[in-house]
């Protein structure tokens, strides 16, 4: 990538590893939607208080929402400090309680959630390689999930020895008290990292890519309470007239939009609200063990000048340090003097100068004779100054600068509202655009344009194509339209992590380390403008962005990335096939063109020898950027054991072969980005029986694909939609599932449970899988008889599972339940079992987690008039989709229950 050429400079000069990453973290990070309260007026105050402080703070957590966004909107917002969340994981082993992203596209989404609460936080994001494998009890269980304390630890340091911040704060403490076994992880590293992150014996290799020791001040850890032995007591229900509402408001308007883990109804009233925190560590001079402070910056001079202090008895070496610090100062007071609401203008004057003063001091450092980890102890600072005063004096002159890849072809419509754009989702290689840059003048001084710019990767190619660059008055603007060729081997806009194997690795493999830590990849095409306004000069830069027309959401947005020309993808998880009979299975291939012009293109299947594969070949035709077809393939096994098989697909298109796909990950309400997939199938090969002519209807709930990969085996389920469970004919089913988290998510369920218990009261089967809000389902009774559900679970998959009731036929009909059918689960035995139930109810299995007492509650069978009520908290939804054959077995079964006078047939006979 075109940031790369820094890291070309020698590794053991840290200042070029210090511009390298923090232009990678520019890049990266670019807001491609800013918030209202991140612009004009109100930003340039914000700036403002930010340019007289050079407070740095890094906050710890383990998942995306476990941060407290109220602390960090407080600090950053309302003092002015630059803060750096620190997520260990990106929440992929979680749940999607609103969507169907799971595993690692779940944690695209989280990352894209938690970066669009950033915004509101004001802070930026790093983040762990380790993955988020699901719920743990202990950091111990964590740890040994991540091969030990190291690989986290040392993303954590090498993001501390990145940002260098003054004080590190934990969410968690590091024992019992936080609950999850990531969290205590997340507090025992965070106190690690503290110390290590000063050591330069603890991860050399860091020291020898260039980057030095940093040792934070202070170390604070949340979750204390008022009557507790706390340091700190910080008000984020402090009231901010900029924002309209308090800081912790503020947050939770941030917090919300991470809908996948149903936090978007959390609001609070104004008023006073407090979080504590305890100071755990320092290296400052030791205080009484019960000393209270004010802020995390008590005996830290955070003022501008005070920054010479902090090199000691070095700082006679440039004697031109303290007075260039105080002239910056003066000109920030200057500039928040002259600020207004109604016209901020005056502003950029003393801006625009405190901008050249601040360029120049950094020119001096850097050649002064300081040493590499004095001269990094002030450029963090410095160039963070750099940017504030840059932004600031943007805001104050009233500039925007947006750039727009055009589509190929001819130009677009001109509607009375707005340009019709012509469909161009992404650049492919070997392809060639138009890209159009505009600066506009929209304050009250005149600005001229000195340059405007691609900055692309290497081998990429530009040329201008017209060019209109006047002096600006106000409400002007200059254009410059380039013409871009893609080259032939340009890599596509992708994660940098990936895994293999998704149930067996817990740490991601990294294809760019110089990423490492970042929340995304740069994206490839940006521009960049410098221009002339007020005495002073200055820049501002974008990415580049592609505009189109939603259907339902309207004119939208995004930046513009690289993709293949072809998106090939496998549209099931898995398909479970009978290892027994030689029945076909269907096999679905999505194809994506990403072109202007029209495709024509062969779509094969890849299988096992000896696999029949009707057809042998379909002929693709799709005929503009965005044409989305589905192709169906009959694919017949021979000679299956129980095991996985592989079947690929690969689309032929001139004389390339298109082998992998991606899914937009995005909302209305965040950016977006790219989650590929090779296209391969897993076909998994099952020793089961079915019984034969069984009716199943699948209410959804959240994120669920049972429904799907029980019609891969060849059961008959239809799905029922919100007006067949108000109005229709629930009878023609003889068993009818509810889907995890329905109760949590669908208020039709919750409103239409009389009728589904009386389905079960007339005959029918009624399987009702776990929900996550606990008070919402107890309060609402939603059993036939009173049970009580819990947060309990089992955690850990490889814990033996006893069968309480063996004569039960949940155990025999269709498929005899063997203690083998238990093996290979993924991530979790269950959880959100019952705690207590009703002598109606009958405990079917038993499970535990090490040192606790048996769980009988996660799986419960209930008679109920002349049908049957089954609850189950075992993870059917993770096993399935994973295509473990005994849980399969054992859903099977299930659905079985209460019609076990018929016949059975193996996997796809009926």
């Amino acid at each position: 990538m075109f940031a790369m050429r820094f890291m070309q400079l020698k590794f053991g000069w840290v200042l070029a590893c210090v511009c390298a990453l923090f232009c990678l973290t520019q890049i990266s990070q670019s807001d491609t939607r800013t918030l209202p309260e991140d612009r004009g007026s109100v930003r340039l105050y914000q700036l403002l208080l930010k340019l007289k402080t050079t407070a740095r703070i890094m906050h710890t957590t383990a998942h995306p929402d476990d941060e407290d966004g109220g602390m960090m909107t407080l600090e950053a917002r309302g003092k002015g400090a630059t803060v750096t969340l620190f997520s260990i994981n990106r929440g992929e082993g979680g749940q999607n309680k609103f969507g169907a992203e799971s595993s690692d596209e779940l944690g695209i989404l989280r990352t894209m959630e938690l970066l669009q609460a950033d915004k509101y936080y004001g802070v930026d994001q790093r983040f762990s390689h380790v993955i988020d494998f699901g719920f743990s009890k202990t950091a111990d269980e964590t740890f040994n999930k991540w091969k030990g304390h190291e690989p986290a630890l040392g993303d954590m340091v090498r993001a501390i020895r990145v940002f260098r911040p003054d004080v590190l704060t934990s969410r968690f403490q590091g024992n019992k008290n936080d609950g999850h076994g990531n969290h205590e992880a997340s507090g025992v590293l965070s106190r690690e990292a503290f110390r290590a992150a000063g050591d330069p014996t603890r991860f050399p290799e860091q020291i020898k890519e260039g980057l030095l020791p940093w040792q934070p001040k202070k170390f604070y850890v949340d979750g204390f309470r008022i009557d507790q032995d706390y340091t700190v007591k910080l008000d984020t229900g402090t009231y901010s007239p900029f924002l309209g509402m308090s800081y912790i408001q503020y947050a939770l308007e941030g917090l919300a939009h991470q809908t996948s883990q149903g936090t978007g109804g959390i609001r609070v009233p104004p008023g006073h609200r407090y979080t504590y925190y305890k100071l755990a560590d320092s290296v400052l001079p030791a205080k009484a063990a019960d000393a209270k402070e004010d802020d995390f910056m008590d005996g830290i001079d955070t003022s501008l000048p005070a920054l010479a202090e902090r090199i000691g008895s070095e700082e006679k070496k440039v004697s031109f340090l303290r007075p260039a610090l105080v002239s910056l100062a003066k000109h920030i007071e200057e500039a928040s003097r002259l600020f207004s609401m109604r016209d901020p203008s005056p502003c950029a004057t003393p801006l625009l100068a405190g901008l050249d003063e601040t360029k120049k001091l950094i020119r001096q450092v850097e050649e002064s004779p300081l040493s590499a980890s004095d001269k990094a102890i002030l450029l963090p600072s410095l160039n963070t100054k750099r940017e504030q005063f840059e932004d600031a004096a943007n805001e104050a002159l009233g500039i925007f600068f947006e750039v727009s890849a055009d589509p190929p072809g001819p130009p677009p419509q001109q509607t009375f509202f707005f340009r019709m754009e012509q469909t161009f989702s992404m650049a492919t290689p070997g392809q060639t655009f138009a890209v159009t840059a505009r600066l506009y003048n929209r304050g009250t001084m005149p600005v001229t344009p000195d340059s405007i710019r691609l900055i692309m990767p290497e081998n990429w190619v530009s040329s201008v194509v017209k060019e209109e660059k006047p002096v600006l008055n106000p409400g002007d603007n200059a254009t410059v339209q380039f013409k871009i060729t893609v080259p032939e081997n340009a890599k596509y806009t992708r994660p940098y992590w990936s895994r293999r194997d998704t149930q067996e690795e817990n740490r991601y493999t990294l294809s760019d380390p110089n990423l490492q830590t970042l929340p995304l990849p740069p994206y490839p095409l940006h521009a960049m403008a410098s221009f002339s306004a007020a005495g002073g000069r200055s820049e501002t830069s974008t990415v580049v962005k592609v505009k189109f027309v939603d259907p339902t959401s309207g004119q939208s947005e995004r930046p513009l990335v690289v993709g293949p020309a072809l998106s090939v993808l496998m549209e099931s998880p898995v398909v479970v096939v009978s290892s027994t009979g030689k029945s076909s299975s269907r096999i679905d291939v999505s194809v994506r063109s990403n072109l202007q012009a029209p495709v024509r293109a062969t779509l094969r299947l890849e299988t096992p020898s000896g696999w029949k594969v009707e057809p042998e070949s379909i002929p693709v035709e799709l005929d503009h950027d965005g044409d989305i077809s589905s192709y169906s393939f009959q694919i017949t096994p021979q000679n299956l054991h129980e095991g996985a098989y592989e079947v690929k697909a690969k689309a032929e298109y001139n004389g390339k072969e298109y082998a992998e796909g991606f899914k937009l990950i995005s909302r209305p309400d965040l950016d977006s980005f790219y989650a590929y997939h090779p296209a391969t199938q897993k076909v998994q090969a099952v020793d089961i029986k079915l019984p034969a002519g069984l009716k199943v209807g699948y209410i959804m709930g959240a994120g669920d694909e049972i429904a799907s990969v029980l019609r891969g085996v060849g059961l008959n389920i239809s799905i029922i939609t919100p007006q067949e469970l108000a109005n229709g004919d629930l009878g023609r089913y003889d068993t009818i599932v509810v889907g995890i988290r329905a109760y949590d998510v669908r208020t039709d369920v919750r409103e239409q449970n009389r009728r589904l218990l009386e389905y079960a009261n007339q005959g029918g089967t009624l399987i009702v899988q776990y929900n996550q809000t606990v008070g919402i389902f107890n309060e609402g009774r939603y059993t036939p008889y009173p049970a009580t559900l819990s947060t309990a679970r089992v955690s850990v998959e490889e814990m033996p599972v006893e069968v309480l009731s063996p004569d039960s036929s949940i155990f025999s009909y269709p498929n005899k339940i063997e203690a083998r059918d238990f093996d290979r689960w993924v991530q979790e035995r269950g959880l959100y079992f019952m705690s207590q139930w009703d002598e109606h109810f009958k405990p079917l299995l038993s499970s535990h987690d090490p040192g606790e007492a048996p769980q009988k509650g996660g799986m419960l069978l209930a008679p109920y008039g002349k049908g049957l009520y089954i609850y189950s908290g075992y993870a059917f939804f993770r096993q399935l989709p994973a295509g473990v054959p005994g849980a399969i077995r054992l859903f099977v079964n299930l659905l079985s229950a209460g019609h076990t006078s018929g016949p059975v047939s193996r996997s796809g006979t009926q």
